[in-house]
């Protein structure tokens, strides 16, 4: 299966390694390069926007948010679709 990533915290990125070791193909995002690099580097597919993660997520698209609630009610998310 086929999952999307955004927020490769300290929960985000241990998350991302156990589906991998599951089996699944995860898509990531951060705000942080060197987080999505690094996951990428371990077997995820890295995006340097949200736009770009979206538009490698397959439909139906299942997407994972694992940021702070305080940058969540910060910051407003917007996807393209």
């Amino acid at each position: 299966m086929q999952l999307g990533m955004v927020g490769l915290g300290r929960m985000g990125a241990n998350l991302t390694r156990r589906l991998m070791r599951g089996g699944h193909e995860v898509v990531v995002y951060d705000v942080n390069a060197d987080s999505v690099s690094q996951l990428e580097s371990e077997g995820s597919i890295g995006t340097g926007s949200l736009e770009d993660f979206v538009s490698k997520l397959s439909k139906p698209r299942a997407a994972w948010v694992m940021v702070p609630a305080a940058f969540a009610g910060r910051r407003r998310m917007r996807s393209p679709s």
